[in-house]
């Protein structure tokens, strides 16, 4: 596969968002540096800062696609995870100068000029960060297979961004905070011109850089984990042991090990079959059930051995957490 048809597969909701957040850096940036506003300078840390990951997170969903290979047979898609790492990284860095930079306003404050532009601007940002939100949580609604429609999309977004690809959960958590960081920026600089109270554009501005160092510990642990490979959550382990259990010659499950990486998962149990089966309609059942597990695209591969039953019941979901 060509990496341009690769690039066609990427994540659409982070390759929309380093598009919009690249637009914002500039407009943001020339308005920090007419205006010398703090609070503006942040948010412009934090746009350059978002339009960066997203690209590679996006370059790295892309490759996450990549088929198999004899060296790497398990696929890539744990790629996608150290994509999303370096772009921690890169938060954590725009944090630690939006910290810099507050602190330094609220020892020294100082009045911002062109409040009018820093607020059509901001008011931009909140409307563009907002848009950029609106699809992440859609595609949380589409790669969760939620029902929910409308503002129920909203909560429904927050219950399931756990089982949503790396580069979605990245989009969705960075667009929180540049639209709240936005909105909280533009009420910083209303505050400081019409109060008088200037040492407002600081706080502000450390407000943002909390909030980046805040998400770049949330997303940093959750892509180290799934980086050195961790079970599939409990809503995934039940509906592939329903699909197992929906055979009717499946007796049990005697074991199961469901391994996510990336978005994908891959599959490894031994199942038991009601007794009395020929080797030869074993093995049918076994590849049906097999062929219906890779039918979920969610499933990249499936290994299954079989086993007569027992008659002792060995399947025990895993609690909830």
């Amino acid at each position: 596969m060509t990496f341009v048809a690769l690039l066609k597969k990427g994540n659409k909701s982070s390759g929309i968002a380093a598009l919009s957040n690249t637009l914002l850096a500039v407009i943001k940036g020339i308005a920090a540096f007419i205006s010398g506003s703090g609070t503006m300078f942040a948010t412009t840390l934090h746009s350059i800062a978002d339009a960066t990951n997203q690209a590679f997170v996006f370059i790295g969903s892309a490759l996450a696609e990549k088929a198999p290979t004899k060296r790497f047979p398990t696929g890539f898609g744990r790629v996608v995870n150290l994509f999303v790492l370096i772009a921690v990284i890169v938060i954590s860095i725009m944090s630690y100068e939006t910290v810099l930079k507050g602190w330094e306003l609220i020892q020294h404050p100082k009045e911002p000029d062109r409040v009018l532009l820093n607020v059509l601007i901001l008011l931009a940002a909140v409307g563009l960060d907002g848009a950029v939100l609106v699809k992440a949580i859609k595609e949380i609604a589409h790669e969760t297979r939620s029902d929910a429609k409308g503002l129920a999309m909203i909560p429904a977004a927050f219950k399931n961004v756990k089982l949503a690809a790396p580069p979605t959960r990245l989009v969705f958590y960075e667009d929180i905070i540049a639209t709240s960081g936005a909105a909280l920026a533009l009420l910083a600089i209303v505050l400081a011109k019409f109060t008088g109270l200037y040492f407002l554009d600081g706080v502000g501005t450390l407000l943002i850089g909390f909030m980046l160092f805040g998400i770049a510990i949330k997303i940093g642990y959750e892509n180290t984990i799934g980086l050195i490979g961790v079970a599939a959550p409990k809503v995934i382990e039940d509906r592939i042991a329903d699909t197992i259990f929906s055979d009717p010659s499946v007796d049990d499950i005697n074991k199961m090990r469901i391994i996510q990486e990336g978005r994908q998962y891959h599959v490894e149990g031994y199942i038991e079959l009601k007794r009395g089966l020929s080797l030869a309609v074993a093995d049918d059942i076994k590849f049906r059930i097999r062929d219906r597990l890779l039918a979920d695209p969610d499933i990249s591969d499936v290994t299954l051995g079989i086993l007569e039953t027992d008659g002792i019941t060995d399947w025990k979901p895993t609690p909830e957490e």
